[in-house]
């Protein structure tokens, strides 16, 4: 592979630069705005996310030897076309939202002036990038805004495509989760990442106290011990036990929440382990979060739910030439 990010695109956006490029359209001024037509599922906001990967990707939006050598053996363009796209570098002008703010619909996301050839080859890789990040940030404010002051952990990348899980964590903390479980998205994008240890960990050892104490040998009292393995009253007293009442945290990830969390923070504080925090995870989205407003959690841990958008994992943005120039020179709306 090249490197080059210009073949994460649709060969129509090519057959029409070729076609463009024939008839003398190709080098008319064109805009093309980024919008979204509507809100799913009854939400009142989007959130945007994905330009800062969306310019990234730009940098190597250009056809290498490879990539004109497919075009070339399939004849999907012709040579005019092949000389033009060997050349191809964006000369027009990105203008929109910083990520983070909020959108509405028909909100010009991201506005995009340039020729026709130079900005119709853009939209694949302009939606694919927006759509996904921003339908990730916009569940994630959701759940941002559930949780209070209480942090969020993205810890999604097992229900997501490899590359897809470093971009949702990346919208996740634009959104305003404080951390994520993936160490790609720490290492691209300097998100603070987090973990510890999953049910097989204590599963491998031959008793639940025996892998509590390798944990805390290995990471320490300031770490968090999985506490449902097996009975979550036992998990509690066998936690304290090994690491002390200076034990940093205990994780919840089975059961009915709001009632478990109450049970193990009571317990905790009988044990004299006041400021052991407690943390759920198991399948929580927005809803969940805000049924456990009241309860005594410290922090959350969201999987398949922030990745996948909350159940809506596309912005269901579009890409739309809405104004351009005419053969005399006159600017012409097409919205």
């Amino acid at each position: 592979m090249t490197g080059s990010t210009a073949f994460k695109t649709d060969q129509y956006e090519l057959t029409m630069l070729d076609a463009a490029l024939r008839d003398g359209t190709g080098s008319r001024p064109c805009v093309f705005e980024l919008f979204s037509r509507r809100l799913s599922g009854g939400r009142r906001f989007g959130v945007v996310a994905g330009t800062g990967r969306l310019l990234s990707l730009l940098r190597d939006f250009h056809f290498g030897e490879e990539e004109l050598r497919f075009l070339r053996d399939n004849r999907i363009v012709d040579d005019q076309a092949l000389r033009y796209l060997e050349n191809y570098r964006f000369t027009g002008t990105i203008r929109g939202y910083r990520e983070g703010e909020l959108y509405f619909p028909g909100s010009p996301i991201l506005t995009v002036e340039g020729t026709f050839a130079d900005a119709v080859i853009l939209e694949t890789l302009a939606l694919s990038v927006l759509n996904h990040d921003s339908a990730v940030a916009t569940a994630a404010s959701r759940m941002s805004i559930a949780s209070g002051e209480r942090p969020l952990a993205e810890m999604g990348s097992r229900r997501a495509a490899e590359e897809s899980a470093v971009a949702a964590a990346r919208a996740a903390y634009i959104a305003g989760f404080s951390a994520t479980s993936n160490l790609e998205a720490g290492l691209r994008w300097g998100i603070p990442t987090m973990g510890t240890a999953a049910h097989s960990w204590t599963l491998l050892h031959d008793s639940e106290e025996d892998a509590f104490r390798s944990q805390v040998n290995a990471l320490g009292t300031s770490t968090t011990l999985l506490i449902d393995t097996y009975d979550i009253r036992r998990g509690v007293e066998t936690a304290i036990r090994v690491a002390g009442t200076d034990l940093g945290g205990v994780r919840i990830d089975s059961g009915d929440l709001p009632l478990v969390a109450a049970s193990v923070r009571e317990q905790l504080d009988e044990l004299g382990a006041t400021g052991t925090r407690i943390t759920v995870t198991s399948d929580l989205d927005e809803y969940a979060i805000a049924a456990l407003a009241a309860s005594p959690v410290d922090a959350y841990g969201v999987g398949t739910s922030v990745v996948t958008g909350s159940g809506y994992p596309t912005a269901s943005m579009v890409y739309k030439l809405v104004a351009r120039q005419d053969a005399a020179g006159s600017w012409v709306s097409v919205a």
